[in-house]
């Protein structure tokens, strides 16, 4: 990473050197906050200013590997900050967190750069109406709708399907809105980040998608960091190149995670739970960057692991306070074999309003989460007593709900290879309708299982022929 400022290079020196922390003295200036400084041979060891410890030392985060770094080592100040590459070119292409391409590929060369620190756009300048960003996905686009340029979180415990939900979400943007879908890994096993790449390119996504990726075993800054890379490349496709953009976070939970190693490691007592004292700041930080203008919207869905599945988690909460959709997935669903496993009762959207997605909508899915509650209510007396003991319009509710849940469930189209169904997009209109049809008892006749993993309502009619 050359400096594109031909001064005369300020120079520092080790002093000390801590896992990924390392004191640099400059005797005569210092570098800047977020500054990059370089040493190590061929200057391969990266390192970004943190914090000032007097008016001749910072304390930096290394970005890369610190093995082999000396007390003395010589350091220079390159004079700007991360920076990555905004170009066109970017399109089916996998990044690091410096902006160099990880796919065997050739490099992206001669590309304008950009600083990864930027502001959020000024409340003048964002729309201020709203609207529904369908996904296909029927019980997400029913009970929880995605707001275009809004925020929306799926929170799980391990294991519950996020990242398949994800890969998903994907697919249907590419097909459906023709924007540009950004795929930020926080944190990602090297083996699902592979796995991805393969099956987007497959599903033919590939081509309009960025995936940018810190894993796992790479140094805690490095984590810390590439949500802001992904997020200014999202910032150059919506404002520049003017599309609508998907931005998928897959995890939040990890770059809390990782900035509360940083905060450790730069010598900050711990908060609450041991998490970083500065955990909403750096997570506002992030956040408030994503936002629609008036011509493009950067829309969001950002995968947020809950330790141990306890939502009053302070990762949890302050996640919580950004969003304006969360899609809870539940454990129970994935064992009663309901895929997509979202919860229908916790999950929920501050755009489902009538004012907002209209009263039918409204009014179905009010219906719709009353019924299943209902039903949840009588699940112990049936577990008791038996649905016989239950009152006749009782057992109408829970035949009702029964067929409700099965019928929110869909065959995904990145899972085509494990499921051996065909993926299926539904309209919002055809959810509503199928909804409104089996609250109507239309199908009460209908064998429940007619119902499961099918698209619209009428295949239910052709598949209870077939049975």
């Amino acid at each position: 990473m050359k400096s594109k400022h031909n001064n005369q290079v300020n120079q520092g020196k080790v002093l000390a050197v801590r896992g990924s922390v390392v004191d640099i003295y400059f005797p005569e200036e210092l570098p800047k906050i977020h500054t990059v400084l370089t040493t190590g041979d061929e200057d391969k060891i990266i390192i970004e200013v943190m914090t000032y410890l007097d008016k001749e030392t910072v304390r930096g985060l290394a970005l890369k590997p610190t093995q082999g770094l000396n007390r003395g080592a010589i350091v220079k100040d390159t004079k700007h900050t991360l920076e990555v590459p905004i170009t066109q070119e970017l399109l089916g292409r996998m990044l690091n967190v410096f902006g160099e391409t990880i796919d065997r590929k050739e490099a992206i060369k001669n590309a304008p750069l950009k600083s990864i620190h930027s502001l959020p756009i000024p409340l003048a300048e964002r729309a201020t109406k709203t609207e529904i960003f369908q996904t296909g996905i029927k019980v997400i686009d029913l009970l929880s709708p995605l707001e275009k340029g809004g925020k929306a979180g799926l929170f799980g415990g391990a294991g519950v399907g996020k990242t398949v939900l994800i890969s998903e979400l994907i697919n249907n943007m590419v097909s459906r809105y023709q924007g540009v879908s950004i795929f930020c890994g926080i944190g990602e096993r090297s083996r699902e980040g592979e796995e991805l790449y393969r099956e987007m390119k497959e599903a033919g996504v590939l081509d309009n998608t960025v995936m940018v990726f810190g894993q796992m075993n790479e140094p805690p800054g490095v984590r810390f960091r590439v949500g802001h890379v992904a997020l200014t490349i999202a910032e150059y496709f919506r404002d520049q190149a003017h599309q609508d953009v998907l931005l998928m976070i897959d995890n939040v939970f990890r770059f809390i995670q990782a900035g509360s190693e940083v905060s450790g490691l730069m010598g900050n007592l711990p908060s609450r739970v041991g998490y970083q004292p500065t955990l909403s700041t750096e997570l506002a930080e992030l956040e408030e960057r994503i936002c629609n203008t008036y011509y493009n919207s950067i829309t969001s869905v950002q995968a947020v692991y809950v330790p141990a599945d306890d939502f009053t988690d302070p990762a949890a909460v302050h996640t919580f306070s950004h969003l304006s959709a969360s899609i809870v997935l539940s454990r129970k669903r994935v064992s009663e074999g309901l895929y997509p496993a979202v919860d229908p009762l916790q999950s929920g959207s501050k755009i489902l309003t009538p004012q907002v997605v209209g009263d039918r909508h409204y009014k179905i899915a009010q219906a719709v989460r009353q019924t299943l509650a209902n039903y949840e209510d009588l699940k112990d007396i049936i577990a008791m007593l038996g649905l016989e003991e239950l009152a006749q319009s009782e057992q109408n509710i829970v035949y009702r709900a029964r067929r409700l849940e099965r019928f929110l469930t869909q065959p995904f189209f990145t899972t085509e290879q494990f499921t051996g169904m065909a993926g299926k997009t539904v309209d919002l209109e055809q959810t509503l309708e199928g909804c409104e049809r089996i609250l109507n008892d239309e199908f009460s006749k209908y064998p429940e299982n007619s119902l499961y993993m099918i698209g619209n309502i009428n295949e239910a009619i052709s598949k209870s022929k077939h049975q």
